[in-house]
């Protein structure tokens, strides 16, 4: 009776050990499937960043915010060569350290990973001991995980994560964590070109405008916070005319006053910038198209108003007397011009390009006629 007692117990024992083997294989399952969720919802994430209109700054700091919240990592550097000397474009270490960071490239532990573009993890055993490229910030760090960083076989930089914690980075999905170098990489590669346009934009000296490339950069923050805005180009048509018999001084006047009426009229919510030579742009941020032709049948009116002249003055020119060229005053009477103004519209969809809209505007204005009878068109 015993044995059968004692063999009974030992089947449930049996049973119950299969079952929790099998219910911690589960749980594991659920949760790499958890993790793996986790990791998609990060990469999405980037995905948003990198596809925004921020300044790159402000998407390297959002990506290296990301990651140190999803990682749990105490700290995150992303550093790149400018051409001159290696930068810190994202971090969250304190500025004492950044002389450290930023030459991490000369340390001998990390040559080799530079070298052949594979990442390097080290790591601390006891916690007398610093990692190698720490200098009098022994505990800051106790483990990292240091990348190099590539465009098109063409080194610009490296990622470095830290902890605290030793062997931290043991379990990491590396994987995953390649994902997030690429999408580092990818923000990185689109910086040049970003860089640019947020750098080259320029005040125009007549009007006191930003010039086009405002619109592709920080204009368009503002109206893409709406799913559409009403985008109009127009151009002073006769402007070639005016330079051409009348002067440049005048035609430099023109340009002027156009501009500070058009100021003067348009609520500050909207763009206006100084497009190329006698062409501007205006969006109107989240207006249909339909809803400013009134405005702009006010503004043609007011802009056709503008008189500039320039006063009648004596100027000594030379002429040919008897056969010798002399100098000779001669009265020039007062030049008189006004505007004239052709204005098309259209819309611009939130996510699309602007620029292609533009070009798409000017080549259609350019072919209209000065005297117009359909001087505010939508196309």
């Amino acid at each position: 009776m015993i044995i059968i007692v004692v063999i009974m117990l030992l089947l449930a024992i049996a049973v119950l050990f299969v079952y929790n083997f099998q219910l911690q294989k589960n749980l594991e399952a659920y949760q790499n499937l958890s993790d793996k969720i986790s990791d998609l919802t990060v990469l999405q994430n980037f995905m948003k960043v990198a596809g925004s209109q921020e300044s790159v700054e402000d998407k390297l700091n959002q990506i290296n915010e990301i990651v140190i919240e999803k990682y749990d990592i105490k700290y995150s550097t992303i550093v790149v060569f400018d051409g001159a000397e290696y930068v810190i474009k994202a971090t969250n270490v304190d500025k004492i350290h950044h002389d450290t960071l930023t030459n991490l490239h000369t340390e001998e532990i990390f040559q080799d990973s530079v070298a052949t573009a594979t990442p390097k993890y080290i790591t601390i055993d006891n916690e007398n001991e610093k990692l190698p490229y720490q200098k009098v910030e022994m505990g800051r760090a106790k483990s990292a995980m240091f990348f190099p960083l590539y465009i098109e076989n063409i080194y610009i930089g490296y990622w470095i994560m830290e902890s605290g914690r030793m062997h931290a980075f043991d379990k990491t999905d590396t994987t995953i964590i390649e994902v997030v170098k690429d999408n580092i990489i990818s923000v990185l590669s689109t910086m040049s070109y970003q860089d640019a346009m947020e750098n080259i934009i320029r005040v125009d000296k007549f009007t006191g405008l930003y010039s086009a490339e405002y619109l592709y950069s920080k204009a368009k923050k503002t109206f893409d916070k709406y799913p559409t805005s009403a985008v109009c180009m127009f151009k002073i048509a006769n402007i070639e005319d005016i330079n051409k018999n009348q002067s440049r001084e005048i035609g430099n006047g023109i340009i002027t006053e156009v501009s500070n009426v058009v100021k003067g009229k348009l609520p500050a919510q909207y763009v206006f910038v100084r497009y190329m030579g006698p062409k501007f742009v205006i969006v109107f941020s989240g207006v249909e198209e339909g809803s400013v032709e009134q405005f702009l049948k006010e503004l043609k009116a007011d802009i056709e108003k503008i008189v500039v002249s320039q006063d009648a003055e004596e100027k000594a020119v030379v002429k040919t007397l008897n056969g010798k060229r002399v100098k000779v005053n001669e009265l020039f009477e007062e030049k008189v011009a006004s505007p004239k103004v052709n204005f098309v519209v259209s819309t611009y969809y939130k996510g699309t390009g602007i620029e292609q809209l533009n070009k798409k505007l000017e080549e259609y204005i350019d072919t209209m006629d000065v005297n117009s009878p359909n001087s505010i068109n939508y196309i």
